[in-house]
């Protein structure tokens, strides 16, 4: 069956010019099922797991509601993450690019208070942010949401998770009661319910199945006699798959961290994502994940909201998740835009319960597989193909990729095809380049001048 066109909903001619310039033609299931909805002005509940395309349709259902000559705060957009934070704002600019003048603000924790302060003294539109820094903003009377007219919850089940249900309270106490209100998440605990019934009017609920195409992702169980013998075995499924990119899931930080430890000293390129490490070595790690400077990243279901990469070979469930719908959403995170994945579960007779709600969930019976034999070890391990070198300089600083990549390439010894992603924040730069150039590069740079000055450099390890 083929899925209906962005056309056929009412959106301007200038927001479906643009979508069409982005390629974007058919909708998603979710967007087809949620959009003519919210377009319509209801609220809307929507359940669908991460690559669904939730996200482009709270986006537009909010820019159509937008008057863009009234500079005022009319929507804003929370989410549990500074991570997943920036990526909506990403997004929302994007579909907005034809409309002129929309500003978007992206208010999130773990970033510098003055540059925000700055900015809400000079207005917006659009507001995206995390609960506790929006909170601050709000009791100091920094940020008005008396114009809000759609107010988007995104990824609510983790936020209620993370403890945010105060703050949450506080914003929407700060909004006027006549609004859209849009929540979406991936999953739909009891607490979720209770949330939409205490802010939602008459909301239309929309799940879309989490189901995963068995040609696309293949699923392996296997059976562990305690948790000593985990470690083992994820080197033994590393060896055997030499994945990419992979994301092993860890139910707790201490353990994410634990596990990425260990991988690290046995020579693997592993980085961990969780709640308990600061701002700037999150945004590190997924800048190294994204560039193919790590090829396995350990995370935590919450942080892991913030990835934002289309091809992972490869997921591992270093335990089974608590909840089955968890586990589909983890799975999902391989086999996505017609690549093929593998999904791998080590799972212990004291994990049984979780077994067999799984087996309910999916509605088949889980059979163990066999662990790859101890002959695997002998194997190469699959090292990441590009290093990152972190620059101490960025926007601040006037730094362009351009800058970095024609500073690179002054050095005749370095071509462009060795180059890979830049990335530029405010004061940093990340730039990724083959592993067999990258004392060359970081020579070329430490040595080199951009904008007329050096900058200090350095490779990221670890």
């Amino acid at each position: 069956m083929t899925q209906p066109l962005f056309s056929s909903t009412s959106l301007s001619s200038a927001l479906l010019d643009n979508l069409a310039s982005l390629g974007y033609h058919t909708m998603t299931d979710i967007q087809a099922q949620t959009l003519p909805l919210i377009l319509a002005g209801k609220d809307v509940i929507g359940q669908g797991k991460t690559g669904s395309g939730k996200t482009a349709a709270f986006s537009l259902g909010l820019l159509h509601n937008l008057n863009v000559k009234r500079f005022r705060v009319q929507a804003l957009v929370v989410c549990p993450t500074r991570e997943l934070a920036d990526q909506v704002a990403v997004e929302i600019r994007k579909l907005a690019r034809a409309v002129h003048n929309i500003k978007v603000l992206a208010l999130c924790g773990g970033a510098p208070m003055g540059p925000q302060i700055g900015s809400l003294e000079h207005g917006a539109h659009i507001i995206v942010g995390t609960p506790g820094r929006i909170e601050e903003h709000l009791r100091k009377g920094r940020l008005s949401l008396d114009e809000v007219n759609t107010f988007v919850l995104d990824e609510a089940d983790r936020m209620l998770e993370m403890g945010f249900e105060e703050s949450l309270q506080c914003i929407i106490d700060h909004c006027p009661t006549a609004r859209q209100n849009l929540l979406f998440s991936a999953t739909y605990p009891p607490k979720i319910e209770q949330l939409a019934q205490h802010i939602m009017k008459d909301a239309a609920k929309v799940t879309v199945e989490a189901t995963h195409d068995d040609s696309s992702i293949e699923q392996y169980f296997y059976e562990v006699d305690n948790n000593d013998a985990r470690l083992p075995a994820v080197q033994k499924l590393l060896m055997q798959f030499q994945p990419n990119s992979a994301v092993i899931f860890c139910n707790t930080k201490a353990e994410c961290q634990n596990v990425c430890d260990s991988l690290y000293s046995l020579g693997f390129d592993a980085a961990a994502l969780h709640g308990d490490l600061e701002q700037k070595d999150r945004d590190r790690t997924l800048v190294r994940f994204a560039n193919k400077s790590v090829t396995i990243l350990l995370a935590t279901d919450v942080a892991a909201r913030g990835i934002d990469v289309d091809h992972v070979d490869m997921v591992i469930n270093y335990h089974i998740a608590h909840d089955p719908e968890v586990h589909v959403h983890r799975v999902g995170r391989t086999g996505r835009a017609g690549n093929k994945g593998v999904a791998c579960s080590l799972m212990s007779y004291k994990e049984s319960h979780k077994v067999n709600a799984l087996e309910d969930y999916l509605g088949k019976t889980i059979e163990p597989n066999t662990l790859p034999s101890d002959q695997v070890l002998n194997n190469k391990i699959n090292r990441a193909p590009m290093v990152t070198i972190q620059i101490d300089g960025g926007k601040k600083a006037k730094l362009r990729p351009g800058d970095i990549l024609g500073a690179l390439t002054s050095n005749q010894a370095l071509k462009g095809d060795q180059i890979g992603k830049i990335k530029v924040t405010a004061m940093s730069s990340y730039v990724a380049v083959e592993r067999s150039i990258a004392n060359v590069a970081l020579k070329t740079i430490s040595e080199g001048k951009m904008k007329g000055r050096n900058f200090r450099a350095r490779k990221v390890t670890k």
